[in-house]
């Protein structure tokens, strides 16, 4: 063999070592729009634990992510909600034994534009807005009056139905609200204006008098005005908090999930303890979310 081709045989031989070193130390990671900016936050920490290893992060919802975990496409999959059953059992018939990991937990806030006069809604007065059936269509059939809403019609922004903030609200408000005969089923009213992202959300409440949304308190600016929340009509209100959220006191607290495809292996362990470390939780911590468990920051 001639010596130029011993070179370039060597130099493939090394690019295809370094390829698979680098696919062996990528964890692919997925899902939920609300986990998606911590989820960066810890990736991009993690480079100073383990410069070895890389954490690829991308949002889309938590089921897309569900779906790529269940499809074998990524190792980690974010969720703002638990998987459903139909998740389950298309994730064992194709063999995979998806494993639930408590990561966080989150406070949903409803956001209101800053001139909107309203300061507390009740689980039934969300239904009344955002459930099909519900009779407040606009802010006067709520008693109200929003400077700049010349319409008076509550614009009701949403989340994409593939959003574990949707099914959550739907689950937490809406059903609660149906099964108080507000509205006659747990479901969304037809002609909201469903965001891909809470980012979308917030923005466009901000700039929207007439609006009314809701997403995770992270997402939170000081731009517009956030809601205090009432379980039942004449219970005292709880506005949305990481404190809140940590003692559940507040009525639209949330875990935040993290699933793998059996309980993790190697690096993906590694990397799964880190988040539960006190590193970790303070990583989450700053970004707006409650810890699993009391810890200790700088």
């Amino acid at each position: 063999m001639k010596p130029a081709t011993i070179v370039a045989c060597s130099a493939l031989v090394v690019i295809a070592m370094s390829s698979q070193v680098l696919a062996n130390n990528l964890i692919q990671n997925k899902g939920s729009d609300t986990l998606v900016n911590v989820a960066q936050a810890w990736a991009e920490e993690y480079k100073d634990v383990n410069s070895n290893v890389a954490i690829a992060v991308s949002g889309g919802g938590s089921g897309t992510g569900i779906a790529a975990m269940i499809n074998g496409t990524v190792d980690i999959a974010n969720s703002s909600r638990q998987m459903k059953k139909k998740e389950l059992q298309r994730a064992r018939e194709l063999g995979q034994t998806p494993i639930e990991h408590v990561v966080g937990y989150d406070a949903l806030a409803v956001f209101i534009h800053k001139n909107n006069p309203a300061t507390t809604f009740s689980f039934n007065q969300l239904g009344k807005i955002f459930g099909r059936g519900g009779d407040a269509t606009k802010w006067s059939d709520l008693g109200l009056s929003v400077p700049g809403c010349g319409s008076d019609k509550i614009v009701v922004v949403s989340r994409q139905n593939n959003s574990g903030t949707y099914a959550y609200f739907k689950s937490a408000v809406l059903k609660s609200a149906a099964k108080a005969g507000v509205i006659s089923k747990g479901s969304f009213r037809q002609g909201t204006l469903d965001m891909h992202g809470s980012k979308d959300v917030v923005d466009l409440v901000e700039k929207t008098p007439c609006a009314i949304g809701y997403s995770g308190l992270a997402y939170a600016t000081d731009h517009l005005k956030l809601a205090c929340i009432a379980k039942d009509e004449g219970a005292d209100c709880v506005y949305p908090s990481v404190e809140n959220a940590s003692d559940r006191s507040y009525p639209i607290a949330r875990p935040l999930f993290m699933y793998t495809n059996g309980e993790p292996q190697g690096e993906i362990k590694k990397y799964m303890d880190w988040i539960l470390s006190n590193a970790g939780q303070c990583i989450l911590k700053k970004k707006g979310y409650a810890p699993v468990r009391n810890v200790s920051c700088p």
